[in-house]
């Protein structure tokens, strides 16, 4: 036995050594294979094959059905949630196969910790269904334990910024009944006397946190699906998936092949883990995610450690979970070791332990609990976890092939989040859609060009490992895998100051900075593995003014864009932003079934609507422009006969709308074509009262409202170029679009400048966008506007055709929904004082909690900060608009209250005068 101050000692003092004799492990640097043995928590429960035959000489554990409506492949917590799930909404003949036995691979070596308080609101309610299904369903309905162990979570903060995130988090919990208290150092102290709190500034308790045990959580329901009609078979490795083109051309799964037979089945979900990619690759399906090495280490007996809450200290990077009357130490270091080569024979075997990597995590683990320095270490345990390139899970339908899911790459969270999403993942099987937002876990959200690309792969997911446990300010920007996809305009807004922000891959224009360029460099793997760290670099210089939960030292002049912008007149490259063509025979069919709006207009129009999903959330907002047929094709003319139709999405979520459009027309079988244009033509937005004198001198277009009204659309010539110049608004003021061909970009956006010059017209970004729509009340999707929202919620019920007979997707749930009554409305909030919010504070209505803020910014015209955010009524009746005014509101930001004022309209412009020219 050795003492982890021992092994501190060594590590730091030989580093080219592993202290294998002295603490009796064969740590090998960089070895990738698996030790034989490990003495482990789950080691009687789960070593058993060790004595036995190999998986492929025994056999499978029971026969194979020659059918299943669905199978699982991997029988980890996501398997087997996702299993019993499927078996509670009903579905018969389900089958989960596993090649080992369960929790072979990475979930039986889990630390199986649960914390309830994540900086989002939809996985806290993943987390809350976790619990609810491991600490009281499964009991319930089987009379086993499955090992849950609540004995509270305690959360450091050795910064004042660090106990400013805590108390976010802290706000966000009150609107979903999560206890928690922000604790002094002395009253930690009282909780946990075995630690040290002479450097904290505070910590954050969640009583009601706890410790799962992936052994008897995976068993119990695996059985509990069983006896709903579900099979488990083990010891059936899966060697293909079989697939069948149907008559429209689409491919779909047929079967899963084995090495003891196929089974005929139109559905599969990956649940693999570590070898989801492997799985991937059998059916042609891309899983953008890496294998590395995860460790934790196991202490002697410590003596005043029992019933003390776990603990996550991220400023030091590491965790310790109570295991009895011991410790588990472990967290997130900014060197893991890759696993290069995933073996397809690795079951329950371990790595041996990097002293050199982990050694950081001791120093931390002594500082908070010092008793730990003359503790001995009983056993260590080095694991393959697999991690994604944003650090959330890979979930849903692969876009390269129908019934085929993912549920995968769970950052080493698969236990923690497996109940509530495999909840999602069933209903997204059974039903089409999950009822909550999974946007950000759906495999969607990342543009195709991405998710075969392994250097981006590997470089985001290191980052997004290595700070795992950094502090979430709202503005951060990921350093790693940036400039891949760039738009026409990115060096000549460059070379004018431009600080550029990255969503998905495109970099977009996030604000302008006086001082001149700040490219963004090559990643440098914040010095790891022997890389250099970049020196003097502008861009992350920049990127740390933001890490505040205050205005940020630029706010003046994302003040000044925005004033220009509401003054004069600001130009915006959205470039990234998707831009589509819908075609064909049957155009005009889908187009009535697609979308919410009414866009059976004539030719030259332009409609803002939604798109709905079957239970009438929305799954985007876009503009659609009517077009007239042509035999002369150009980019920004398509040659078409009958309808087709010009789609502007949002760039960040150009890739799940070209998706979702794609789904329902296989699934209604609509023959048309969806001709993705995004990297063909950029799009320049001049807005502003001086907007239409200063484009009057580019465009060879008369801009008067007589001649070119609101929600319309010519093609025009601009400097030359021919462009469809479209009038819209997406900040409340006069102004027109271009969209441009990308090789008429840069002479366009240059005559527009020189003619603007006159004008004060200004270059602006993405944040003073995010400022100048929630000043005048327009949506944002994925914030203001999700998939589990719909637009009678959201206010956008003019948007949606109900008073025509007109059949589309989700008017069925939306007529359901009025006649019934709205439980919930999307409201608006300003705050008199000048405090900065960034969504996820509590609102509250006459002393109750009754939803929190969606989205925030500050306003600069009305001067004040807004909010908006989703209300319920605390009885469980509907939402009336004479609810929503009679109340008194206060918003809590960091738990302080705020005085607020409620508006059913927007607080700026609220007749819209301004996008109609009316200054």
């Amino acid at each position: 036995m050795a003492s982890l101050s021992r092994a501190l000692r060594v590590a730091a003092a030989y580093p080219r050594w592993r202290p294998a004799q002295h603490l009796r492990l064969q740590t090998l640097a960089g070895v990738t294979g698996p030790t034989a043995e490990k003495n482990v928590p789950y080691h009687r429960t789960l070593k058993e094959e060790a004595q036995g035959p190999s998986a492929a000489a025994q056999g499978p554990s029971q026969p194979l059905p020659s059918t299943a409506s669905v199978v699982i492949i991997g029988g980890g917590s996501l398997g087997c949630q996702t299993l019993y799930h499927l078996a509670k909404l009903g579905v018969t003949g389900a089958v989960l196969l596993e090649r080992e036995r369960l929790t072979s691979g990475t979930t039986w070596h889990t630390a199986g910790l649960l914390w309830q308080l994540r900086p989002s609101d939809v996985e806290v309610e993943l987390l809350a269904h976790t619990r609810r299904v491991v600490s009281q369903e499964l009991e319930a309905e089987t009379g086993l334990h499955t090992g849950w162990i609540q004995n509270g979570g305690l959360f450091i903060a050795s910064s004042r910024q660090r106990l400013d995130e805590y108390k976010r988090l802290m706000s966000l919990g009150k609107a979903y009944g999560v206890e928690s208290h922000v604790l002094s150092p002395a009253e930690t102290k009282a909780l946990y006397p075995l630690m040290n709190v002479d450097d904290l500034y505070g910590t954050l308790y969640v009583p009601q946190d706890g410790t799962m045990d992936p052994a008897g959580t995976c068993t119990t329901l695996a059985r509990a699906a069983v006896a709903r009609g579900a099979q488990v078979i083990e010891k059936c490795p899966v060697t293909g998936i079989r697939m069948r083109t149907d008559d429209f051309g689409v491919r779909r799964v047929a079967a899963v092949e084995t090495e003891h037979g196929s089974i005929q089945t139109p559905c599969v979900v990956n649940c693999a883990g570590v070898w989801a990619g492997a799985v991937g690759r059998m059916a042609g399906v891309k899983v953008p995610l890496v294998a590395m090495h995860h460790a934790y280490v196991v202490t002697e007996r410590i003596e005043g450690i029992q019933n003390m809450p776990n603990v996550r200290d991220h400023d030091a990077s590491v965790y310790l979970r109570l295991q009895g009357d011991a410790l588990s130490v472990g967290g997130y270091e900014a060197n893991p070791i890759f696993w290069e080569e995933v073996s397809d024979k690795f079951a329950f075997g371990l790595f041996d332990l990097d002293w050199d990597v982990f050694t950081q995590h001791i120093e931390g683990a002594i500082n908070r609990v010092p008793a730990l320095e003359t503790t001995g270490i009983k056993s260590t345990v080095c694991g393959p976890e697999s991690f994604t390139p944003d650090h959330k899970p890979l979930m849903g339908e692969a876009p390269e092939l129908r019934g085929f899911f993912l549920g995968c790459g769970f950052n080493s969270a698969g236990m923690m989040l497996g109940g509530g999403c495999g909840q999602e993942l069933a209903r997204w099987v059974v039903y089409g859609r999950p009822e909550k937002d999974m946007y950000s876990y759906d495999i969607r959200r990342f543009h195709h060009s991405l998710t075969e690309h392994q250097r981006w792969i590997r470089e985001r997911s290191h980052e997004s490992y290595a700070k795992n446990y950094s502090v979430v300010f709202p503005h951060d920007e990921p350093l790693a895998g940036r400039n891949m996809r760039r738009g026409p305009l990115h060096e000549e807004l460059l070379g004018r100051g431009c600080v550029f922000q990255e969503r998905h891959g495109w970099e977009r224009p996030g604000w302008f900075n006086p001082q001149g360029p700040a490219p963004v460099l090559d990643y440098d793997y914040y010095g790891a593995y022997g890389k250099r760290p970049h020196q003097d670099y502008a861009y992350g210089r920049l990127l740390s003014d933001e890490y505040t939960f205050d205005f940020p030292p630029h706010h003046h002049l994302i003040q000044k864009e925005c004033l220009a912008c509401r003054g004069a007149a600001a130009v915006f490259d959205m470039s990234y932003f998707g831009k589509f063509y819908l075609l064909g025979p049957d155009a005009a069919k889908a187009a009535d079934w697609l979308f919410s709006a009414n866009v059976r207009r004539p030719p030259g129009s332009t409609v803002y609507t939604c798109m709905l999903n079957h239970r009438g959330g929305t799954e985007s907002d876009l503009t659609v422009s009517c077009l007239a047929p042509g035999t002369q094709a150009c980019l920004v003319a398509p040659a078409f006969e009958g309808n087709g139709y010009y789609l502007a999405v949002g760039g960040a979520t150009a890739q799940h709308n070209w998706c979702h459009i794609t789904t329902v027309l296989q699934d209604q079988r609509f023959r048309c074509r969806l001709v993705d244009c995004s990297e063909d033509l950029g799009l320049i937005s001049i807005q502003g009262p001086a907007s239409r004198a200063i484009l009057q001198e580019v465009l060879d277009a008369d801009l008067s409202d007589a001649a070119f009204p609101f929600s319309t659309h010519q093609l025009v010539q601009a400097a030359g170029h021919l462009v469809r110049a479209v009038r819209l608004s997406f900040v409340g003021e006069l102004g027109w679009e271009l969209h441009v061909p990308r090789a008429s970009c840069v002479p366009v956006y240059r005559a527009v400048m020189t003619a603007g010059a006159k004008h004060g017209l200004v270059n602006a970004g993405y944040r003073a966008i995010d400022s100048l729509s929630i000043e005048k009340g327009y949506r944002h999707w994925h914030a203001d506007l999700r998939p589990d929202d719909s637009p009678l919620e959201a206010g956008l019920a003019f948007t949606c055709k109900l008073k025509s007979a007109v059949p589309f997707l989700g008017r069925e749930a939306l007529e359901q929904q009025r006649a019934a009554g709205l439980r919930r409305r999307l409201v608006c909030f300003t705050v008199e004082e000048k405090v900065p919010m960034f969504g996820l504070e509590a609102i509250w209505r006459d002393g109750q909690v009754v939803g929190h803020v969606r989205r925030a910014d500050f306003g600069f015209a009305v001067d004040k900060t807004i909010a908006y955010g989703y209300i319920c009524d605390p009885s469980g009746g509907p939402v009336s608009l004479d609810f929503v005014k009679s109340g008194d509101y206060v918003l809590e930001r960091m738990g302080v209250p705020y005085t607020a004022q409620v508006h059913l309209k927007s607080p700026f412009d609220p007749d819209n005068k301004r996008v109609k020219g009316i200054y």
